[in-house]
């Protein structure tokens, strides 16, 4: 994954891809997705990045924005702040092969989710499925 990139580019600019205009009848999450790939990635909000990742677009580069977000806010949540579980749900449950081509940003994760201590018993159970997913978690 790219560690260093104009945040100021859109994926269209940073892939190098346009993706043609959504077919007429899309529905309005594919739209929407559409249009967010024009936009610049640091203007993206937490639940557009879901949104995007979910959908399993843009990955490097919006994966290392997705963690640097979860991390930063991960210890208001531990001092019993607010924490954006759809934005982690949606980076935790990504392909065992995504994580597997980023280790450094998986072990920065790994580490993030070990100081969150008030998650939901649904997310703490995808937390335990994508560290024992991690290479060497068996070890």
């Amino acid at each position: 994954m790219p560690e260093d990139f104009d945040r100021g580019s859109s994926l269209e600019e940073l892939e190098g891809l346009r993706w043609p205009v959504p077919p007429a009848d899309a529905t309005p999450m594919v739209r929407n997705v559409y249009e967010l790939r024009r936009r610049p990635v640091a203007t993206l909000e937490p639940h557009e990045l879901a949104r995007l990742i979910g959908q399993d677009v843009g990955l490097p580069w919006l994966l290392p924005l997705a963690v640097d977000i979860l991390r930063d806010t991960a210890p208001k949540q531990a001092g019993g702040g607010w924490f954006d579980d759809d934005l982690l749900y949606t980076v935790i449950t990504r392909k065992r092969e995504v994580w597997a081509t980023a280790p450094e940003l998986a072990h920065e994760l790994k580490e993030t989710v070990a100081v969150l201590t008030d998650v939901s018993r649904y997310v703490r159970q995808d937390i335990d499925a994508f560290l024992s997913a991690l290479p060497g978690a068996d070890a």
